[in-house]
């Protein structure tokens, strides 16, 4: 069954269906099966529309009503939340998907505060109230991205492919989602149906402002986690540079002595040095020459 309250100037009270209907503003949570199976509450509200799956933030003008959808994104242990919601001029209802609305609802609803209270100052509570905790969960995810970096400097990159893809994919959901919500707030501002007045609309101006700057602050992090990118790269392009370095002294090195190898290792009758007594120990002696006279060049030139 649906759950109703009442929106009056003191704040929000819990109401039945028969009082919700007779009073002059009110808030009601249906599920999406309640709203499917059209048992007359498409009559009661006078709305004809049908919801399609739930996939994006959205929000549509019509003649009598506004109609959106919202998809908010898992963050961190918080799961991702979805529903509908028709505004109507003296009306919110809400077709919960998940059943998560219905606590978002009583905890707006508990922490009105003031005087003067109205529809529209709740739908912008409503909004506002998904957006409570994303600067920090930004700043979270910047931290870890700073962590990650500072692993990467170290030589510490064990992982680091898988948990910034998680990091990637998370700010790019998260940027669409506030695109997604900048457009819903130009739709409310638009005010098309007629619904609000001046004062509602410049809490709406606040609601777009803050989203904009949390779709720029995410705009950032991405672009911090595709120089991150690069600096892993650079450090195992590096690291790369490193080793063919390495490996390109010892082969600069042993060539001579492989020279030395082959040179004596020919199959010729007459070659005198091997019919001295100390040849062996001459070539082991130019053999040792020659390394260290390599080695030498070489840091004289800063190759190692």
């Amino acid at each position: 069954m649906g759950v109703f309250y009442a929106v009056r100037e003191n704040g929000m009270n819990k109401a039945d269906e028969a009082t919700f209907f007779k009073e002059e503003e009110g808030v009601c949570i249906l599920t999406m099966d309640e709203w499917q199976r059209d048992n007359g509450w498409k009559e009661k509200f006078r709305i004809w529309h049908r919801v399609d799956t739930i996939h994006y933030c959205k929000m549509e003008s019509y003649r009598d009503f506004l109609f959106g959808t919202m998809c908010v994104p898992q963050k961190e242990d918080v799961a991702e939340t979805a529903f509908a919601m028709y505004i109507l001029k003296n009306r919110v209802l809400f077709l919960d998907a998940d059943g998560s609305i219905c606590e978002q609802v009583k905890t707006v609803s508990e922490g009105v505060k003031g005087k003067e209270y109205s529809i529209e100052r709740f739908l912008y509570d409503f909004l506002q109230s998904f957006l409570v905790d994303d600067f920090l969960y930004l700043e979270h995810l910047e931290a870890e991205i700073a962590v990650i970096e500072e692993k990467v400097l170290q030589g510490m990159a064990e992982g680091f492919s898988y948990r910034m893809l998680q990091i990637k994919k998370a700010i790019s959901k998260f940027y669409h989602y506030y695109n997604q919500l900048s457009q819903i707030g130009e739709e409310l501002l638009e005010n098309g149906a007629g619904f609000f007045g001046a004062e509602e609309l410049q809490s709406f101006h606040i609601y777009a402002d803050r989203v904009r700057r949390l779709a720029e602050e995410t705009k950032a992090l991405r672009e911090y986690a595709m120089q991150v990118q690069e600096v892993y790269q650079s450090e195992i392009g590096i690291r790369q540079n490193n080793v063919m370095k390495m490996l390109t002294v010892v082969t600069t090195i042993f060539l001579p002595l492989s020279l030395i190898a082959a040179w004596y290792g020919m199959n010729f009758t007459y070659m005198p040095e091997l019919g001295l007594r100390y040849a062996y120990p001459v070539v082991i002696g130019c053999s040792i020459l020659i390394v260290a006279v390599s080695l030498i060049i070489f840091k004289k030139k800063k190759y190692w």
